[in-house]
């Protein structure tokens, strides 16, 4: 299956709290969106890999995705190595997306940077005819290089070298969040507290996307950034 635009995350919810409106709003406009997940997430405190698996379906719905799945790499201890590209690549091949965006550059969760650079490195091998990856059916797969890397802006305040207005898209977002109802504020689930499950935390996700679209004149925004230069055919273009 081809895919417009492939989100990847470290862990399920990585997207949904920093791009699902970019890919709702793609979706509205007729691309084909997929996720893969690196992690089950099973070093979490709240939830399990199974519960945090069936949340992803349930958000993967709202999303309207075409496609999900999840690589299974070790949750705070996937590298950037071969051993960990090799996976991500036979993924980019088999749906073979223009558009990746993936995990921050730099954030308070380690994981996040370093699947950043893991999506980078893998985006370019993947494009390396003489490195071999399989099909599900055991046959070669071809070469395939995104169009374009962005990565989208978590925990830590970056400043974006764009950013998607996603205003009508908000409460799809904001309902996929909700989608894991271990992860965030859950008044009704006796489990430890943590960073993501105070309602103060949920605040400063609304916050952040508001601070976002307040730059571009907009309700609501998402963020990202880039390694290089984003080209335009006109001047007119950039909105």
């Amino acid at each position: 299956m081809k895919l417009d635009i492939l989100a990847l995350g470290a862990h399920p919810d990585d997207v949904e709290m920093s791009a699902a409106g970019t890919l709702l709003a793609a979706a509205a406009a007729g691309k084909t969106i997929g996720i893969v997940d690196f992690t089950r997430g099973e070093l979490g405190t709240r939830g399990t890999p199974e519960t945090r698996a069936a949340e992803a379906a349930a958000a993967s719905k709202i999303l309207g995705l075409s496609v999900r799945e999840n690589l299974g790499l070790p949750d705070g201890f996937f590298r950037n190595d071969r051993e960990h590209q090799l996976p991500l690549i036979a993924a980019l091949r088999r749906y073979q997306p223009d558009v990746v965006l993936c995990n921050a550059i730099t954030d308070r969760h380690p994981d996040h940077g370093r699947a950043a650079q893991l999506a980078v490195d893998a985006c370019f091998l993947s494009g390396l005819r003489m490195i071999e990856t399989l099909d599900e059916n055991g046959q070669p797969q071809a070469a395939w290089r995104p169009r374009v890397v962005y990565h989208y802006i978590q925990d830590r305040a970056i400043a974006p070298a764009f950013v998607v207005d996603i205003t009508e898209y908000w409460p799809g977002k904001w309902a996929s969040i909700q989608a894991y109802n271990t992860q965030f504020f859950n008044p009704d689930l006796n489990a430890p507290q943590t960073y993501l499950s105070s309602q103060e935390f949920g605040r400063f996700m609304e916050a952040r996307a508001r601070e976002y679209g307040h730059m571009i004149g907009a309700e609501f925004g998402e963020g990202y950034t880039v390694a290089r230069p984003v080209g335009v055919k006109q001047v007119t273009d950039l909105l």
